[in-house]
């Protein structure tokens, strides 16, 4: 358990903090974690179980990241996407990527109208507030690099021309982690766009069951729909979220903490590459809205302990050595969380 004390209600703010905006009212703040929880709850009307997996996908959002998903089919990553999407009356797209799928396929392309003679942009499904490219490894590497300009940019480029995506935009990608005939991994510098990368694991026996009997008790079919999902904010109001977000309030000792973090990734012995500059930045952005999560308005070391496993295990190659053992890169996170030691006040 982390040592870094809560300030009194009255001194939230450290001795040193980041510059970054103004401080948000109490009143505003306030409002941005009671909305925050709504969403929470109504989420997991639907989702039954994976807790940590819901509060990294929120935490993604509310730092305006993506994440990567890791899991065998059946999980319910449609289900959760689906549902975080109807609680600010969102709209989700789902993208199915296989072999033969073609970049315009993602991102829209320019078509001939024969009754006007002119040439009309048709937008792809990648404009939308929530997209699902599902078993994202499946496409090719040129359909995946479609990604890359929404991703980081925000925008998407069409016969030159660039067109914004709606706000708020996040991507989540699936794939699976067994099966791997046929699958091309996404390039190093594709992971490093994604904010978190999480594992989805199988439900407990009693989450299981709650499923099984949510889905056979009167229903044809075996599916699971969110009409029990209440639209709660609209799509401005997930955007001043995420504003809210970036004024969660850091010291500047956190910043080196989290700073510390990535270069230890860089100098152990069993990493061949260690995490660039850019996890650091997700460092800070994931803690903060993990933050908020928890009702504060600013940031302590147990919110960048907590997203350091997603932040970290998509960015780091291990050594050949530890590879034939069967290690993975988040095997390693802990004991590079020992090593670097955490600010105290």
């Amino acid at each position: 358990m982390s040592e870094f004390p809560e300030p009194p209600p009255e001194a939230h703010v450290p001795v040193a903090a980041t510059p970054g905006g103004n401080r948000p009212a109490p009143e505003e703040f306030e409002r941005a974690t009671a909305l925050t929880e709504q969403i929470r709850t109504q989420v997991a009307r639907v989702v039954v179980g994976q807790e940590e997996v819901l509060d990294q996908v929120l935490a993604a959002l509310l730092a305006g990241g993506h994440v990567l998903v890791e899991g065998v089919p059946g999980l319910g990553k449609t289900l959760l996407v689906l549902a975080v999407a109807r609680t600010f009356d969102g709209k989700f797209t789902r993208i199915q990527f296989t072999p033969d799928l073609m970049p315009t396929d993602v991102t829209g392309h320019a078509i001939f109208d024969s009754e006007t003679r002119q040439f009309r942009i048709r937008k792809g499904p990648a404009f939308t507030n929530l997209l699902l490219a599902d078993e994202i490894n499946r496409a090719p590497a040129k359909t995946q690099a479609a990604l890359l300009e929404v991703m980081q940019e925000r925008q998407i480029s069409i016969e030159g021309r660039p067109f914004d995506v709606p706000r708020p935009f996040m991507a989540m990608a699936t794939q699976n982690p067994i099966e791997q005939e046929g699958t091309y991994p996404l390039p190093e510098a594709q992971l490093d766009r994604f904010l978190f990368k999480v594992s989805m694991g199988y439900p407990s026996l009693e989450e299981e069951t709650a499923v099984v009997r949510r889905v056979t008790t009167g229903r044809v079919g075996s599916g699971l729909d969110v009409k029990d999902v209440e639209t709660v904010a609209s799509p401005d109001d997930v955007v001043r979220l995420q504003q809210v977000t970036a004024q969660v309030l850091v010291d500047d000792r956190l910043v080196d903490y989290a700073v510390r973090i990535v270069h230890a990734t860089r100098a152990h012995s069993g990493v061949r590459v260690g995490a660039g500059p850019r996890a650091s930045i997700a460092l800070i952005r994931g803690g903060r809205a993990r933050a908020l999560l928890s009702g504060r308005d600013f940031l302590i070391p147990d919110d960048l302990k907590a997203v350091a496993p997603a932040v970290l295990g998509h960015r780091i190659l291990l050594s050949p050595e530890l590879e034939i053992e069967g290690q993975r890169p988040e095997h390693l996170i802990p004991a590079l969380l020992d090593q670097v030691e955490a600010p105290r006040q």
